[in-house]
């Protein structure tokens, strides 16, 4: 029995994802692709001849779960993929779906429905075989699916609570200038004129390691785009953030030429190294105030990532990074971005327990955001991670890194 069409049960945490694997799909076959936001409206289709598609993160496993459920026994075929179900694939199997896929979706999915009928194969493996970024569209002009231009593929680094290594692998991989000018052609001839781009390290566009600039070849890349008609760029903003040791004189000088910013959002996580080193940053908080203090000299201000509520630090941990938090506002203007440790799934601390935030992280990020110098998600990441957080002790779910 062939498909006829495929649903994606789209969410605001899943865009990106139904973008790039509606564009691949587009571009290889001649089938029905649509877009659902609740379960109400898929059921309204028929379920013969239907694929239903979920890329969801660990957070929304118990939703997902109960839907997938639903339309498993109402006859529709569910498949799943993204960070959940890259990280444990039978668990999502029980919960509904009839197929997993691992890792990088696009070729897979291809592959799948151009089947045309129910393979035996239960997990479908996009980590073994990575694809090539170049092999599929960036964006999706049939369906006036755009999106920030992903340029850049894996992460070389292996920290404990992330699972962007595990999904995409740590061997990082570009898209070439020519595709991305050609995406960013397509989105200027329908009036999008903002050139924003997704990668885990935007100074390291080019570089073979992900992480040494290549000033020459980001001057390439964003003398292009202008030219193809973006009248803002955001490079080295969300995103696209910056790891602390990619930041040099030499690509700042190149960027200022061409963003519409005056900041650069950094990664620093913690102001104590004892704590970088047990999470594996692979930087130092050293690293991180050279990088501020490079950014000054340069034109720019930083806003710096920090996680609060490590249920392994110390006093003295704290007290570090508060300090260090103080310091770089007062030396260098910082605005802090603060989130609320939650480790994933499939990563190596994802037995450490959730984010315990105490009464001095709220007295301390309280004093900031009175500053007007705070931002971020960290209130609700302290409820996102309690309830990820129960996922360890469902009985089926396992550490896979």
């Amino acid at each position: 029995m062939a498909f006829e069409r495929i649903v994606f049960r789209s969410t605001k945490t899943n865009r990106y994802s139904v973008t790039a694997l509606t564009a691949a799909i587009l571009s290889r076959l001649s089938i029905e692709v649509l877009e659902a936001k609740s379960v109400d409206e898929i059921l309204r289709l028929p379920a013969t001849g239907t694929v239903v598609a979920y890329s969801f993160m660990s957070f929304d496993f118990d939703q997902v779960a109960t839907e997938m459920d639903i339309l498993s026994r109402s006859g529709y075929t569910v498949i799943a993929g993204g960070p959940h179900a890259t990280a444990n694939p039978h668990q999502v199997l029980e919960a509904g779906a009839h197929y997993v896929f691992l890792g990088d979706g696009e070729q897979n999915i291809v592959r799948f429905l151009s089947q045309g009928e129910h393979p035996e194969e239960k997990i479908f493996d996009g980590i073994g075989e990575r694809v090539n970024l170049d092999d599929f569209p960036a964006v999706c002009e049939p369906k006036k699916l755009f999106m920030p231009v992903e340029i850049s593929r894996g992460c070389p680094f292996n920290c404990g609570y992330c699972q962007t290594p595990r999904l995409a692998g740590k061997i990082v991989r570009h898209r070439s200038i020519d595709a991305i000018v050609e995406a960013q052609k397509i989105m200027v001839r329908n009036g999008k004129t903002v050139a924003r781009f997704i990668t885990p390290n935007a100074f390291g566009y080019g570089s073979k390691n992900g992480v040494t600039p290549q000033p020459e070849i980001i001057d390439e890349l964003l003398f292009k785009v202008k030219a193809a008609g973006a009248k803002e760029i955001y490079f080295g903003t969300f995103p696209s953030d910056v790891r602390p040791e990619s930041v040099t004189s030499e690509v700042l000088k190149v960027i200022k030429k061409y963003v519409n910013h005056d900041y650069i959002v950094i990664g620093a996580q913690s102001g104590s190294n004892r704590i970088l080193k047990m999470i594996h940053r692979g930087h130092t908080v050293e690293q991180v105030e050279k990088a501020l203090e490079t950014l000054a000299e340069n034109g720019f201000y930083a806003k710096v990532d920090f996680i609060f509520g490590f249920p392994f630090e110390t006093k003295e941990d704290v007290e570090e990074t508060f300090n260090f938090i103080e310091r770089i506002v007062k030396k260098y203007g910082a605005k802090i971005h603060a989130h609320t440790f939650m480790p994933l799934p499939g990563t190596p601390l994802w037995n450490a327990g959730p984010g315990q935030l105490k009464d001095f992280h709220y007295k301390f990020l309280g004093r900031l955001a009175a500053q007007g110098i705070l931002d971020g998600y960290w209130l609700k990441q302290q409820v996102l991670s309690q309830k990820v957080a129960k996922l360890a002790t469902s009985g089926i779910t396992k550490n896979t890194a």
